[in-house]
């Protein structure tokens, strides 16, 4: 399906749409800790996080970009039609977690998007397993790496603060958490915003406009880390409140723990091409923390409500998506 340059230019303004949404969504991931130690002000904190978010396009490939446009299902499936249903769905969950403060993963939501309109059009012989299998492994093994990364870690920081007074603890950890922070924000940057520029990649592949290899246009990169960027800017203060406080209360040495933890689960995933989920990353790292100072020192119930729409996500984004794959017979050109 072959559409007019306006509906392309406005399917690639949906999609930095999603992107920015991802920003603010999970804005928490990157800041949480550090707001809730009090190391930076929340203003402070998601301008540092959005430098770094940015900063990612000069450190990473686009590994994540190719297993999201052509690793999920096959590109040869993908039209516009399939990406606006994805990315309808993919939005349409993030608004509703977001406004009621869950926080949910924005990349499974583009995923089980994907998912749900390629079956709508297709039915299920475009899936490519193995990345769908791929992806889904890590919802389980990303926040477990990253709860088990915290635990050694706090193990690490207090062997390594045994001279010294809990002032001077907080006072080293306070300077060291701005590392790990900014650490965090960069593999949230990688990860996430390679997602939407696979998906812009794969509409331009569609529609003929990159030939050969999958590959990743210059100016996609950069609208996309710029998008997500000013998503994070723009904050998720109702995330942030559940992420810094209402799992486990984080002393800077606990937040530098779980940052670090968490960031280099991140880089492990984003160079081997796996689209993993930041929010489940920093909240088995938090737990981590949260657990290695006492079991009961983790709010279990605020914990579990966060797994529970871990499950959800996926197949609520795909009848989100389905739906919108419907939505676009009412879009001129589209049908």
């Amino acid at each position: 399906m072959t559409i007019s340059f306006t509906l392309l230019v406005f399917l690639i303004v949906v999609a930095l749409l999603f992107d920015f949404l991802n920003g603010l969504h999970d804005a928490a991931n990157s800041i949480a800790t550090v707001v809730a130690t009090r190391v930076l002000s929340p203003v402070v904190a998601v301008v540092w996080a959005a430098f770094f978010n940015f900063t990612a396009y000069f450190v990473f490939g686009t590994a994540v970009a190719k297993t999201v446009g052509s690793g999920i299902v096959s590109a040869d499936i993908i039209d516009p039609r399939v990406i606006f249903g994805a990315l309808v769905g993919a939005i349409a969950w993030n608004v509703i977690t977001w406004i009621k403060g869950i926080p949910s993963s924005s990349s499974h939501a583009l995923v089980g998007g994907l998912l749900g309109a390629t079956i709508t059009k297709a039915g299920l012989d475009p899936i490519v397993w193995p990345g769908v299998i791929k992806t889904v492994a890590a919802i389980f093994i990303s926040p477990a790496i990253g709860l088990i990364l915290a635990l050694l870690l706090v193990l690490v920081v207090a062997w390594t603060s045994l001279k010294l007074t809990p002032l001077g603890v907080d006072k080293r950890f306070r300077k060291l958490q701005l590392v790990s922070a900014a650490m965090y924000s960069l593999g949230h940057g990688g990860n996430d915003a390679q997602k939407t520029m696979g998906i812009i990649t794969a509409l331009l592949y569609s529609q003929g406009m990159i030939e050969g290899q999958f590959a990743v246009p210059f100016w996609v990169a950069i609208a996309c880390y710029v998008a997500i960027a000013l998503g994070t800017m723009s904050g998720g203060w109702r995330i942030v409140h559940t992420m810094g406080s209402k799992i486990t209360r984080l002393t800077p040495a606990q937040g530098f723990a779980a940052e670090t933890g968490g960031a280099i689960t991140l880089f492990g995933a984003t160079h081997l091409g796996i689209p993993v989920s930041t929010t489940h990353t920093i909240t088995g790292a938090i737990v981590g923390v949260g657990a290695a100072r006492r079991l009961t020192a983790v709010r279990w119930a605020v914990a579990s409500n966060i797994v529970f729409a871990w499950f959800v996500t996926i197949p609520a984004a795909a009848a989100m998506a389905a739906g919108g794959y419907w939505l676009a017979e009412l879009i001129p050109g589209l049908r």
